[in-house]
């Protein structure tokens, strides 16, 4: 299995996308899996200013990632698309830019997973 990650504006690029954010934009008609999305209230806190990304990293970890089973989420990311082997898991930040889903490929990563972002346009 390969996993990729990418954003929105880089969507034409994009294999087998699957929406990890709160709420994807009206346009994508694609699946989304809302387990891997950040928590609203931590989420707006760090949106807000209230939460530095330090926070928002522990806040992620504890709340989110550290609730889940990795073979069960693999699972349910490879039933999205049956009989393929490439996924990518999609947001709306940039590359470069502090972004959950950096925090979901590491976590993947860390479980003996290839994951790797897509580049940009």
């Amino acid at each position: 299995m390969k996993i990729y990650t990418s954003y929105f504006a880089n969507l034409k690029r994009v294999s087998n996308p699957i929406s990890i954010c709160g709420k994807a934009p009206a346009f994508y008609k694609g699946p989304q899996y809302k387990k891997l999305a950040p928590k609203y209230g931590f989420f707006m806190d760090w949106k807000e200013g209230k939460l530095d990304n330090d926070g928002y990293v522990r806040c992620f970890k504890e709340q989110v990632l550290n609730n889940l089973n990795l073979e069960e989420v693999l699972g349910e990311l490879m039933g999205f698309y049956e009989g393929q082997d490439v996924v990518t898991l999609i947001c709306y930040e940039k590359p470069g830019d502090f972004c959950h889903r950096h925090l979901v490929a590491d976590w993947l990563k860390e479980a003996g997973m290839e994951v790797e972002e897509l580049p940009k346009i």
